[in-house]
């Protein structure tokens, strides 16, 4: 009995392909992802399925790429030590935005979409009177609370050089690297903190 290896190498890249689909770890599903098209590129090869064939070259340095991000960004986390701003190696996946002074970012009540990363300039928090320089990252408690308002008003104090990264962003990061949202739980957990402690001390008296 002759073996048909194109059918072989066929039914192999199809069960790898329907796997990957079953998986929720991204870095293995990427490589499960590119082992398919592997297989079903020889497939389409070998039996003359011209279309089929230029599909899945077309697909497979798409999973090149996004197999190259993901170790990025699992090398990223894991060489951060604990006392690494979560920006630093969050920067390349934000989004550059130049501000201009008096911008109102947002207002409170506002819903969240996006956290921002002060590059430069100084940013006003308007309901507490403080400001926020270069190296703050802030917004992402909007992100977290249940109806994702923001809980404070955001205005430009000077000419502003921010980074943003949307909601959608935060969530797809957290996804192909869970320990991004232990990175981000911890500050949300010590701004929270901040905001307790003000609380509790109350206004500033009048002098």
């Amino acid at each position: 009995m002759t073996i048909n290896w194109a059918y072989v190498f066929g039914f192999i890249g199809a069960a790898l392909m329907v796997t990957s689909y079953l998986m929720k770890n991204m870095l293995p599903l990427r490589h499960v992802a590119l082992a398919a098209n592997v297989f079903l590129v020889a497939y389409a090869a070998m039996v003359g399925a011209y279309p089929t064939l230029v599909l899945y070259l077309a697909i497979f340095p798409i999973n090149i790429k996004k197999v190259k991000e993901i170790r990025k960004l699992v090398r990223a986390v894991e060489t951060a030590k604990a006392d690494t701003p979560l920006a630093e190696w969050l920067l390349p996946h934000m989004k550059r935005h130049e501000a201009k002074a008096g911008e109102q970012l947002w207002k409170k009540g506002d819903t969240a979409h996006e956290m921002v990363y002060v590059q430069a300039g100084q940013l006003r928090l308007e309901e507490i009177d403080a400001t926020r320089g270069p190296g703050t990252l802030l917004g992402e408690i909007g992100l977290f609370t249940p109806d994702n308002k923001r809980t404070l008003s955001v205005r430009c104090e000077t000419d502003c050089t921010l980074y943003t990264l949307s909601a959608d962003g935060v969530a797809q990061l957290y996804y192909l690297e869970p320990k991004l949202g232990f990175h981000v739980m911890q500050l949300v957990v010590e701004r929270l903190q901040q905001d307790v402690e003000r609380a509790r001390k109350g206004p500033p008296q009048a002098a």
